[in-house]
């Protein structure tokens, strides 16, 4: 089994109109993506995958608000 990560993004480059979830199996990136108009709604969807919130450390990319495991 590999560990899933999921990083929410602030609008980024890519996906400027909208907060962005992507999985990362550990450090490599998947083609997984949920696109939201609002935090609160990838934040219940990373919930209803039983997922816990990881903060964000002030070494991470402006763009990153979260991660979940």
């Amino acid at each position: 089994m590999t560990l899933s990560i999921w990083t929410i993004y602030d609008h980024p480059k890519d996906l400027p109109d909208f907060f962005v979830a992507r999985r990362f199996e550990i450090d490599k990136p998947t083609e997984d993506v949920i696109v939201a108009g609002d935090l609160d709604t990838l934040r219940d969807r990373m919930v209803d995958k039983g997922l816990t919130r990881i903060y964000r450390s002030e070494d991470d990319d402006p763009a990153i608000v979260e991660t979940w495991l």
